[in-house]
Order: structure tokens, then C-alpha cells, then sequence
């Protein structure tokens, strides 16, 4: 089986690469990473857009045939790849997991979108500066939300396994200095990422994709 993924470095991304680091890591089965510059537009190029007319990132393609959005491939992941154990196998306790999964998908991460792009919801500079005003209030509370959550982790936020949960919380953190909210604010969520960047499948992909945990930059 071959497969590859199109990832942009710091992006959601890096939330089914480092699963696929994981699945490397137990299962010996490799698999290809194509960084996605999205800052340079890449992911509109014809040829991006070919594979997915969305021009969005995660993109993994399994066998030549492509699958988009990160609830979709991580799902794929994990079921293809049960042993690994990146979501619970227990059936209420993966549907617990995956309402925890969409939560980050379908809310935290747009509200940081709202402060990261405002220009993609209105017109103007002071529209925007509205938009990221509240969405930064929104983020906050997203991110204490977490915490919460990080205080019980032993010492991941499903138990002894990483998960797609812990990667995108890592996410979440470098985002919020993206967002110019300090992480310091938040030191046991700060203190649990420290712990998760230290898991190999969670440090190979950071170095692949070249970025660090600390984001955030005093005014």
C-alpha cells in the first residue's frame, strides 16, 4: 500500500502526519511527505488542485486515489491501522474520543481561522478587527477547555497512548501564540505539550516539518 500525504508545516496537518509517524513506528510501513507551501499559494496550483479542488490541506492519497478533510483520513488511519491504537478500540469509548476529535475540528480550529484570517468573513479593517477581537475571546476559552483536560492526562489525554488528540492540542498551542495569546497563561496545557513533544512519532514530524513549540512573541 502506498501512501502519502500533502501537509502544509505547522497547519491541521500535522495531525494525521504524526499519526502516520506513529503507524511508521509500530508497524515498519513507510509512507511519503509532500509539504504543501501555503504561504507561497501552493495549494493552487493546478496541479494541487487536480488532486483536491478544495485546495485545502490535509490531503492523503492511498494507492493513487485521494481523501481530503482530517476527520476523514484519521478515521481511515485508524482503522486501517487498529494495532496502533490511535483511537480507542472500545466502542463508546472511541465515540467519546471522536466527539472530542470533532470539537477541535469543527470549532477550536475555526475560531482561530476567524483571528489568523479575519479577511475571510468581511470586508474592512475594522470588520476585521472585530472578528479577531472576539474570536481571540473564543480561543481563550477553547483553550482553558483544554487545560481542563491536559490536568487529567496520564500522561495523554486518552491514557497511555497517543493519540490524534494529543496532536491536535500540540496544534492548538502554537497556534495560540499565532493568535498573540501568551501559552504561559496556560501552564499545565504547556506542561502536558512539553511531555507530548517528547513522543517519537510527535518529534519526528515536528522535525520534519521544521517548526518548534514556542510561537508566541512578547510585544
Amino acid at each position: 500500500m502506498m501512501l502519502k500525504l500533502y501537509y502544509g508545516p505547522g497547519a491541521c496537518s500535522f495531525v494525521p502526519h504524526a499519526a502516520l509517524e506513529a503507524i511508521r513506528i509500530a508497524t515498519g510501513e513507510n509512507f511519503e511527505a509532500q509539504a504543501v507551501k501555503l504561504h507561497k499559494g501552493e495549494q493552487r496550483t493546478p496541479e494541487y488542485l487536480a488532486l483536491n479542488p478544495l485546495g485545502l490541506v490535509p490531503l492523503l492519497v492511498v494507492d493513487g486515489k485521494p481523501l481530503g478533510q482530517i476527520l476523514a483520513i484519521c478515521d481511515y488511519l485508524d482503522r486501517r491501522y487498529p494495532a496502533v491504537g490511535l483511537l480507542p478500540s472500545a466502542p463508546w469509548q472511541r465515540a467519546e474520543a471522536m466527539s472530542t476529535f470533532a470539537w477541535m475540528n469543527n470549532t477550536v480550529h475555526p475560531t482561530f481561522t476567524h483571528i489568523f484570517r479575519p479577511q475571510n468573513y468581511a470586508d474592512g479593517e475594522a470588520a476585521h478587527a472585530e472578528i479577531k477581537k472576539a474570536a481571540q475571546v473564543k480561543f481563550r476559552e477553547h483553550l482553558e477547555r483544554i487545560q481542563g483536560m491536559t490536568e487529567k492526562a496520564a500522561p495523554f489525554l486518552l491514557g497511555d497512548k497517543l493519540s490524534f488528540i494529543d496532536a491536535y492540542a500540540l496544534v492548538f498551542l502554537r497556534w495560540a501564540g499565532l493568535a498573540e495569546i501568551d501559552p504561559a497563561g496556560y501552564p499545565a496545557y504547556r506542561d502536558y505539550i512539553a511531555r507530548v513533544a517528547q513522543a517519537p512519532a510527535i518529534a519526528a514530524a515536528m522535525a520534519r516539518e521544521g517548526i518548534a513549540l514556542d510561537t508566541y512573541k512578547k510585544k
